[in-house]
């Protein structure tokens, strides 16, 4: 029997797993951290998830979790573009959902360790985003759950050309508030986020009937970047953030860890040449990431806050969405 070693229990490495588990594999999963956990995350799944986690027999429990999403609302300083999605997306948090791909791996078979390892050729290496390898200014992550009113909208706050804050809902009733900011934005108001959000006047609108729950979690520096074309790779899998760190406004975050986690447990199941499976995502991830490196662009230089108000919100949302 084969056996796949997979560094990371979050979505990619959960979805690895469980991939590997339905291949015939014999699976080994290694994770530090204690579950549940909180992790900086939109927590935003596209309606495309759905059809990957009903694969592993997880959609329906899913639902039943998972908070609902049938509109759209973004802001562009003052100016708001609202409209119904296409499909429901869906809020869950981090803590939820990687619990429920963990728990349903290790009742499948597959074996959890909790300690750090070092990947043998081979191996599915789902450890997270990237190192920030590039200098410049920085990007940080934060994130915090609220109670109060929900909305049924994901909502995205552009506050500037690199700031932005999406509000959306998660299960029993809370909702995240998960934005990006640069350091030195952050830094003028001692990393206190909340002093940084309430500068905006309709986001501190948004936020003023909401009572934050527990402290801020914050993370970075954030790097955009993708490996798909790293010969260092050609030994193991790399899925999820490990392989590509796509802007997390786009909202394909978790659907692009899900995607390339189950490819990658697949090929590291099968013994697929790891330059196979580089270029199978690549494919299917490469064109999303453009698609949100131009937005990102047009946003930074001024003339994507003209453009992007008018712009379909059908467009913007299928430009960055992966193909599964």
């Amino acid at each position: 029997m084969v056996r796949v070693q997979v560094l990371g229990a979050g979505p990619a490495g959960g979805a690895a797993a469980l991939t590997a588990l339905q291949e015939g594999a014999a699976v080994d999963l290694f994770e530090k951290s204690p579950f549940p956990r909180q992790k900086v995350c939109g927590e935003f799944l596209s309606p495309e998830t759905i059809e990957i986690l009903d694969g592993f027999g997880l959609a329906s429990l899913f639902l039943s979790q998972a908070a609902r999403m049938p509109r759209v609302q973004l802001y562009f300083g003052e100016k708001e573009k609202r409209g119904i999605l296409a499909e429901p997306a869906y809020g869950l948090s981090r803590s939820a959902l990687d619990s429920l791909l963990l728990e349903t791996a290790v009742s499948r078979g597959a074996r959890l360790h909790r300690q750090r390892a070092a990947p043998s050729p081979g191996a599915v290496v789902a450890t997270g985003r990237l190192a920030a390898t590039r200098k410049g200014k920085r990007l940080f992550g934060f994130k915090a759950h609220f109670c109060g009113p929900q909305n049924d909208a994901v909502e995205l706050f552009f506050l500037d050309g690199r700031s932005y804050v999406g509000v959306s809902p998660v299960e029993k009733g809370f909702t995240n508030v998960c934005g990006l900011a640069p350091e030195e934005a952050l830094q003028e108001c001692k990393f206190e986020i909340d002093e940084y959000l309430a500068r905006q006047r309709i986001l501190r609108q948004r936020l003023e009937p909401l009572a934050r729950q527990g402290d801020w979690l914050t993370s970075g520096p954030l790097v955009f970047e993708h490996r798909f074309e790293s010969p260092e790779l050609n030994e193991v899998y790399c899925a999820g953030d490990a392989l590509s760190f796509v802007d997390p406004f786009t909202g394909s975050g978790i659907l692009s860890a899900l995607l390339t986690g189950r490819e990658a447990g697949r090929a590291a199941a099968q013994g697929l040449p790891c330059s196979e499976y580089r270029l199978r995502c690549r494919q299917r991830i490469l064109p999303p990431f453009r698609a949100a490196t131009f937005f990102r662009k047009a946003l930074s230089e001024g003339w994507g806050w003209w453009l992007a108000p008018w712009a379909p919100l059908s467009v913007l949302f299928s430009l960055t969405r992966p193909k599964i």
